[in-house]
């Protein structure tokens, strides 16, 4: 049984209303090595940020956020301006370009007045800032929305991370099959040990009849000593325990775990390395597939 764990990856939204205004707070959350939020803010609400990031900081230690907080005002609140130097500029080259049309002979059709008017600076539509109360208002309507988002994403990301976990302890079972499979190896009995010995240092022997009874004997502890995966497979039955005890513990503990996949790799690559059977090498790639299978789950986990 695993205990609570998020995922890194979710989305939530929040809709709300204060003071004649409507908004929308939209969170997405994808893998990162730290915290890192990032905030698209209507204007107005730039004074929450603090509090915002505060707020997000309750509920989520890590992943890449991406939160976006947008504003509607009523149109009640709307006020359209003139810009009337912008208009005498345009209407001025319009009276320009009429008079060198007639010097050359070419008939125009007169421009429309909204043709006019939806010329790029000539209207600004703007909105009437809000009294002080109504600001304060909003502002706090916007964080409780901001809260509940962050409660979603956090529910969301604890219900995927339920999943990753369940596949992470499938993973470690696996693992732990192989090294039990590993550790019943045959070629890892005393009699297969010292018939590869006895074969090697044969070959040793004939390759250079003159070795001393000390440097064979030398030889053969180098070689037993090569093909002896015991501390290989003593520290990946701890790791496994480790692991275990993680995701009973739950919690953040993503960045352990894939310290543990390192180290699964680690032992595994050695354990490959002194191998010298078909049968045992089979096995450690076995492992290392299983145990890339784990880290790339891991990857995801808070």
């Amino acid at each position: 049984m695993t205990a609570a764990i998020q995922s890194m990856t979710g989305f939530a939204r929040q809709n709300g209303s204060a003071a004649g205004c409507s908004f929308t707070c939209e969170i997405r959350s994808v893998n990162a090595r730290g915290l890192d939020l990032r905030m698209r803010l209507s204007p107005g609400l730039e004074p929450l940020e603090a509090e915002i990031r505060k707020l997000v900081g309750r509920y989520l230690t890590r992943g890449a956020i991406n939160m976006t907080i947008t504003t509607q005002r009523d149109t009640a609140g709307t006020e359209v301006i003139v810009n009337h130097d912008a208009l005498e500029a345009v209407l001025g080259a319009l009276d320009t370009l009429a008079e060198r049309a007639r010097k050359a002979d070419i008939k125009v059709r007169k421009p429309a007045l909204d043709g006019i008017l939806g010329l790029k600076g000539v209207l600004d539509i703007r909105e009437e800032a809000l009294a002080e109360d109504e600001q304060a208002a909003l502002n706090r309507a916007v964080l409780e929305g901001v809260e509940r988002a962050c409660a979603d994403l956090a529910a969301v990301r604890q219900a995927e991370g339920q999943r990753l976990a369940n596949i992470v302890a499938m993973r470690i079972d696996e693992i732990e099959t192989l090294v039990a499979d590993a550790e019943g190896n045959p070629a890892r009995s005393r009699e297969a040990i010292t018939e590869r010995l006895r074969k090697q240092l044969a070959e040793l022997s004939e390759a250079g009849a003159d070795l001393s009874e000390d440097r064979l004997h030398a030889e053969a502890l180098v070689l037993a000593t090569k093909a002896d995966i015991r501390e290989e497979l003593d520290r990946l039955t701890a790791h496994i325990g480790a692991a275990r005890q993680l995701l009973e513990r739950g919690g953040a503990l993503g960045r352990k775990l894939d310290f543990l996949a390192q180290e699964f790799n680690r032992e595994t690559n050695t354990l490959c390395s002194k191998s010298n059977d078909v049968s045992l090498t089979a096995t450690g790639l076995d492992l290392k597939a299983a145990i890339d299978q784990l880290r790339e789950q891991v990857q995801n986990i808070e």
